[in-house]
Protein backbone atom coordinates (compact mmCIF):
# COMPACT_ATOMS: atom_id res chain seq x y z
CA UNK A 1 0.00 0.00 0.00
CA UNK A 2 1.36 3.42 -0.92
CA UNK A 3 2.20 5.80 1.79
CA UNK A 4 0.85 9.09 1.62
CA UNK A 5 2.82 12.23 2.21
CA UNK A 6 1.24 14.96 4.02
CA UNK A 7 0.17 18.27 2.27
CA UNK A 8 1.25 21.21 3.99
CA UNK A 9 -1.42 23.71 5.02
CA UNK A 10 -2.57 26.45 3.51
CA UNK A 11 -3.43 28.67 5.87
CA UNK A 12 0.27 28.70 6.66
CA UNK A 13 1.12 29.62 3.11
CA UNK A 14 -1.76 32.38 2.96
CA UNK A 15 -0.54 33.66 6.61
CA UNK A 16 3.05 34.73 4.61
CA UNK A 17 1.28 35.86 1.76
CA UNK A 18 -0.96 37.92 3.91
CA UNK A 19 1.65 39.11 6.16
CA UNK A 20 0.68 42.69 7.24
CA UNK A 21 -2.51 43.06 5.89
CA UNK A 22 -5.24 43.40 8.99
CA UNK A 23 -7.64 40.49 9.16
CA UNK A 24 -10.95 42.75 8.36
CA UNK A 25 -9.15 43.42 5.18
CA UNK A 26 -7.96 40.09 3.82
CA UNK A 27 -11.29 39.41 1.79
CA UNK A 28 -9.46 42.32 -0.53
CA UNK A 29 -7.00 39.14 -1.39
CA UNK A 30 -9.29 36.30 -1.80
CA UNK A 31 -9.88 36.03 -5.12
CA UNK A 32 -13.80 34.98 -4.40
CA UNK A 33 -17.02 37.71 -5.54
CA UNK A 34 -15.97 40.76 -3.22
CA UNK A 35 -18.43 42.47 -1.09
CA UNK A 36 -20.15 45.16 -3.14
CA UNK A 37 -17.94 47.98 -3.74
CA UNK A 38 -17.91 51.22 -5.98
CA UNK A 39 -14.16 52.24 -4.79
CA UNK A 40 -11.54 49.93 -3.07
CA UNK A 41 -7.51 51.10 -3.00
CA UNK A 42 -4.80 49.28 -1.04
CA UNK A 43 -1.38 51.02 -0.84
CA UNK A 44 1.61 48.34 -1.60
CA UNK A 45 5.10 48.51 -0.14
CA UNK A 46 7.28 49.44 -3.22
CA UNK A 47 9.51 45.63 -3.39
CA UNK A 48 8.65 42.94 -5.85
CA UNK A 49 7.47 41.12 -3.28
CA UNK A 50 4.21 43.52 -3.35
CA UNK A 51 3.59 42.08 -6.55
CA UNK A 52 1.61 38.76 -5.83
CA UNK A 53 -0.88 40.71 -3.35
CA UNK A 54 -1.03 43.03 -5.63
CA UNK A 55 -1.99 40.49 -8.40
CA UNK A 56 -4.44 39.18 -5.37
CA UNK A 57 -5.80 42.33 -5.30
CA UNK A 58 -7.01 42.69 -8.67
CA UNK A 59 -8.31 39.36 -9.19
CA UNK A 60 -10.58 39.84 -6.53
CA UNK A 61 -11.40 43.59 -7.46
CA UNK A 62 -12.72 41.69 -10.59
CA UNK A 63 -14.25 38.52 -9.44
CA UNK A 64 -17.33 38.38 -10.27
CA UNK A 65 -16.67 38.60 -13.92
CA UNK A 66 -15.57 35.98 -16.43
CA UNK A 67 -11.88 34.41 -16.30
CA UNK A 68 -10.86 36.56 -19.36
CA UNK A 69 -11.77 39.98 -18.31
CA UNK A 70 -10.29 38.93 -15.00
CA UNK A 71 -7.12 38.19 -16.42
CA UNK A 72 -6.78 41.15 -18.69
CA UNK A 73 -7.77 43.31 -15.87
CA UNK A 74 -5.26 41.69 -13.55
CA UNK A 75 -2.42 41.49 -16.33
CA UNK A 76 -2.45 45.31 -17.42
CA UNK A 77 -2.77 46.41 -13.71
CA UNK A 78 0.54 44.18 -12.46
CA UNK A 79 2.37 46.22 -15.55
CA UNK A 80 1.47 48.97 -13.75
CA UNK A 81 2.26 48.21 -10.36
CA UNK A 82 5.66 46.63 -11.67
CA UNK A 83 6.39 50.46 -13.71
CA UNK A 84 5.57 51.84 -10.26
CA UNK A 85 8.46 49.65 -8.34
CA UNK A 86 10.65 49.70 -11.11
CA UNK A 87 10.41 53.30 -12.85
CA UNK A 88 9.48 55.49 -9.93
CA UNK A 89 10.46 56.57 -6.40
CA UNK A 90 7.90 54.47 -5.37
CA UNK A 91 10.61 51.20 -5.84
CA UNK A 92 13.01 52.88 -3.28
CA UNK A 93 13.72 51.88 0.12
CA UNK A 94 10.55 52.52 2.56
CA UNK A 95 8.11 53.41 -0.36
CA UNK A 96 4.79 52.87 -1.63
CA UNK A 97 2.77 52.75 -4.42
CA UNK A 98 -1.05 52.35 -4.22
CA UNK A 99 -4.00 50.84 -6.32
CA UNK A 100 -7.27 52.33 -6.34
CA UNK A 101 -10.34 50.10 -8.49
CA UNK A 102 -13.30 51.99 -9.45
CA UNK A 103 -16.50 50.11 -10.40
CA UNK A 104 -18.44 51.63 -12.79
CA UNK A 105 -21.52 50.19 -15.00
CA UNK A 106 -19.60 49.67 -17.98
CA UNK A 107 -16.41 48.34 -16.25
CA UNK A 108 -13.51 48.96 -14.29
CA UNK A 109 -10.78 51.34 -13.39
CA UNK A 110 -7.75 51.32 -12.00
CA UNK A 111 -5.79 54.32 -10.55
CA UNK A 112 -1.79 53.26 -9.81
CA UNK A 113 -0.37 56.38 -8.25
CA UNK A 114 3.87 56.28 -7.14
CA UNK A 115 5.44 58.49 -5.85
CA UNK A 116 6.89 60.35 -9.36
CA UNK A 117 10.48 60.14 -11.04
CA UNK A 118 13.20 58.37 -8.71
CA UNK A 119 15.74 60.28 -7.15
CA UNK A 120 18.70 58.71 -9.01
CA UNK A 121 16.81 59.20 -12.51
CA UNK A 122 18.80 61.35 -14.96
CA UNK A 123 16.80 64.49 -15.85
CA UNK A 124 14.09 63.57 -18.42
CA UNK A 125 13.97 59.93 -17.39
CA UNK A 126 10.89 58.87 -15.50
CA UNK A 127 9.12 62.03 -16.53
CA UNK A 128 5.45 62.20 -17.66
CA UNK A 129 4.29 59.61 -19.69
CA UNK A 130 2.68 59.67 -22.74
CA UNK A 131 -0.93 58.27 -23.58
CA UNK A 132 -0.34 58.56 -27.11
CA UNK A 133 0.11 55.33 -29.38
CA UNK A 134 3.21 53.11 -28.66
CA UNK A 135 5.09 51.39 -31.47
CA UNK A 136 3.22 47.84 -32.58
CA UNK A 137 6.67 46.18 -32.22
CA UNK A 138 6.82 46.78 -28.54
CA UNK A 139 4.66 44.19 -27.78
CA UNK A 140 7.71 41.51 -28.87
CA UNK A 141 10.43 43.23 -26.69
CA UNK A 142 12.52 41.37 -24.33
CA UNK A 143 11.87 44.83 -22.51
CA UNK A 144 9.43 47.63 -21.64
CA UNK A 145 6.66 46.04 -22.94
CA UNK A 146 4.36 47.07 -19.93
CA UNK A 147 2.68 50.27 -21.30
CA UNK A 148 2.14 48.84 -24.75
CA UNK A 149 0.19 46.35 -23.56
CA UNK A 150 -1.56 48.63 -21.43
CA UNK A 151 -2.09 50.53 -25.20
CA UNK A 152 -3.39 47.33 -26.86
CA UNK A 153 -5.24 46.08 -24.52
CA UNK A 154 -7.13 48.89 -22.19
CA UNK A 155 -10.57 49.97 -23.15
CA UNK A 156 -8.59 53.45 -22.86
CA UNK A 157 -6.11 54.82 -20.58
CA UNK A 158 -3.75 57.90 -19.29
CA UNK A 159 -2.00 59.40 -16.91
CA UNK A 160 -1.75 62.79 -14.61
CA UNK A 161 1.39 64.27 -16.74
CA UNK A 162 3.38 65.12 -13.62
CA UNK A 163 6.40 63.59 -12.79
CA UNK A 164 6.29 64.07 -8.80
CA UNK A 165 3.11 61.81 -7.58
CA UNK A 166 2.24 60.78 -10.50
CA UNK A 167 -0.86 58.36 -11.65
CA UNK A 168 -1.53 55.94 -14.66
CA UNK A 169 -4.71 54.86 -15.18
CA UNK A 170 -6.91 52.47 -17.25
CA UNK A 171 -10.14 51.01 -17.88
CA UNK A 172 -11.22 47.91 -18.87
CA UNK A 173 -15.14 47.82 -20.07
CA UNK A 174 -16.50 44.33 -19.34
CA UNK A 175 -17.06 43.54 -22.54
CA UNK A 176 -13.53 43.97 -23.81
CA UNK A 177 -14.39 47.01 -26.18
CA UNK A 178 -12.03 48.70 -27.02
CA UNK A 179 -9.49 46.35 -26.16
CA UNK A 180 -7.32 44.50 -29.01
CA UNK A 181 -7.29 41.41 -26.39
CA UNK A 182 -10.00 39.04 -28.46
CA UNK A 183 -7.84 40.10 -31.54
CA UNK A 184 -4.80 39.18 -30.18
Amino acid sequence: MPTLVSVPALAKEEDSFLAGVPDEYRHYFNGRSPVPFAKRHWEFAGEPASIPLARAFLDTCAATRDSEFRYVFALLGTELATNAIRHSRSGEDGQTFVLKVTRGPNGLTLACRDNGRPTSAPSGEGGPLSAGPLAGDRLTAENGRGLALVDSFASAWGDNGHPSIRKVWFHLAYDLTGSSWPAA
